[in-house]
């Protein structure tokens, strides 16, 4: 049998493994954090001055920002292929008591988009970046080619709200703030849940959302499991960004099916894929939910044909996973390995070991037995 794993992570210095390939250099990390620092006093500044300005409120806090998503979990890749960008997701938080000023939620969901929207115009048009104003739960700013910066807006109560770290109007079809607010249905912020975060939508005025227990979640999977977890979903992002150029499972999606599917094998990264992508089409098939809230179901979400393609897809992959490490030829399985990942994945069949039977089932984990009744001591 052949192992594959040198190819997929290495901590020897100066050899190339595909995570590495994955990573966005350190320049341009550097570059996305200082971006974001831009943003982020933009509209702490500009928001205030706008609603200040056109919508005669006087006291108004500065919002505050709570990175989330990939960049949050440091399950960030790097675009496989054009048209795909880096996406950095920055949530934007004003307390839910200032908000519900308004008499009607639509009036202040129209209102907060159309601040920020104002706010950050000189900014992009300053730098020459593009402002996306059409995403329904979300500000997008095209940064680069390749990287864009997503800023959904939110409500949160108020202890929530002093509790986060403080660290365009033509566009947007409203020619000022007060027309927005004209435009607005009569609602009630009665019908909305007083004790929770709240995402403002373009549509559908605001959603109960909050992004931070998928966060605390997914750190903790890493922190009971062990880095190989983020590892293995970064690989199952790198093959669906290879296979799908736009679209596919979404990243969300691919943590809540691999986490419970996933099993360490120590020092065998391409043993721990292999086994999560030969029960991912299964798991895909009978339906994944949300892991913080099971109420929500992912794969209904991206759809029944989408979910079938997704799992054809992954049936198709561990077939080639499976055949490059049963392989007799390091050459060919680097081959199969790069018609799937694409030329992330390096070409030097020399680092692929051959190994025996015996070796790959003790890489296999244990199986659990039972708990010792023992707890935690400390010396005293």
């Amino acid at each position: 049998m052949l192992n594959l794993s040198p190819l997929f992570f290495t901590t020897v210095e100066n050899e190339s493994c595909m995570l590495n390939e994955l990573n966005l250099t350190s320049q341009k990390k550097v570059w996305i954090a200082d971006v974001r620092t831009e943003v982020r006093n933009c509209l702490r500044n500009g928001i205030p001055k706008v609603l200040k300005e056109n919508g005669g409120i006087i006291s108004i806090p500065e919002p505050r920002f709570f990175t989330q998503g990939s960049w949050a979990y440091k399950t960030l890749n790097a675009p496989a292929k054009p048209p795909q960008q880096a996406d950095i997701d920055d949530g934007c938080y004003l307390p839910l008591s200032f908000i519900t000023l308004t008499k009607r939620p639509s009036v202040a969901a129209n209102v907060f988009f159309a601040a920020a929207e104002e706010a950050l115009k000189p900014l992009v048009e300053k730098k020459g970046w593009k402002l996306v104003t059409d995403k329904p739960t979300c500000i997008r700013i095209v940064i680069a080619t390749d990287v864009h910066i997503d800023i959904p807006l939110y409500a949160i109560p108020d202890e929530e709200f002093t509790s986060l770290t403080k660290a365009s109007m033509e566009r947007y079809g409203f020619d000022s703030i007060a027309e927005a607010m004209n435009k607005a249905n009569q609602d009630a912020w009665t019908a909305l849940p007083a004790d929770k975060v709240l995402l403002a939508h373009r549509e559908c005025d605001w959603m109960s959302s909050d992004p931070r227990p998928v966060k605390t979640w997914f750190l903790g999977e890493v922190e009971a499991k062990g880095e190989q977890l983020r590892r293995i979903v970064r690989y199952l992002k790198a093959f669906r960004d290879w296979k799908w150029s736009s679209g596919g499972p979404t990243s969300i999606l691919l943590m809540a099916a691999a986490a419970p599917l996933f099993e360490k094998r120590s020092q065998r990264d391409d043993l721990a894929l292999l086994d999560v992508v030969a029960a991912l089409p299964a798991k895909l098939r009978s339906g994944v939910n949300n892991p913080v809230d099971q109420s929500e179901s992912l794969t209904e979400r991206l759809g029944k044909a989408s979910v079938e393609e997704a799992a054809s897809a992954f049936e198709e992959f561990e077939k080639v996973l499976r055949g490059a490490t049963d392989a007799s030829s390091p050459a060919q399985a680097c081959t199969w390995m790069r018609n799937q990942f694409g030329t992330r994945f390096p070409n030097d069949p020399s680092r692929i070991k051959f190994v025996s039977v015996a070796a790959t089932i003790a890489a296999t984990p244990a199986a659990a037995g039972p708990s010792e009744l023992v707890g935690r001591t400390k010396a005293g």
